[in-house]
């Protein structure tokens, strides 16, 4: 979805994307912006908190070793999802996805599965139940 109006914060996504580059010692430079198929003013655009065309999103994301999607989130408010090289594959990145994120999505899926399977439990009953299951999932290691 392209991001578009006051439901999208630029200046945030100017402020964490340089703070990102600033991490990576990134140089604004056409040969940056190259290596990442842009251009060096559309990069400037977003460190300005100005929009650029959605398809470049995805750009600026590989940029900063973020994952597809990450610049988009920032936008709306969420944080970005940081990259890592995979080490037995060639021009490959693994998402590191927060582990707050794991666990506010597994307790989600574990609430609609237990509303959808079960009855007469209260919303009170249900967070238990899923927070239980999340530190299970934790002490496990799976989260």
């Amino acid at each position: 979805m392209a991001p578009t109006g006051a439901d999208h914060d630029y200046a945030r996504l100017a402020k964490v994307a340089k703070q990102r580059r600033h991490q990576l010692s990134l140089a604004l430079n056409d040969q940056n912006a190259k290596a990442a198929g842009t251009s060096k003013g559309t990069w400037q655009r977003v460190e300005k908190g100005e929009p650029i065309r959605p398809t470049n999103y995805v750009k600026i994301d590989a940029l900063l070793k973020w994952a597809p999607g990450s610049c988009l989130a920032v936008l709306e408010g969420r944080e970005p999802i940081l990259t890592r090289p995979a080490k037995d594959a060639e021009n490959a990145d693994i998402s590191e996805r927060p582990v707050q994120d794991m666990d506010a999505r597994a307790r989600d899926v574990i609430q609609l599965a237990t509303i959808a399977t079960t009855s007469g439990l209260t919303a009170e009953e249900i967070r238990a139940l899923s927070d239980r299951a999340v530190r299970d999932l934790k002490d496990a290691g799976v989260i």
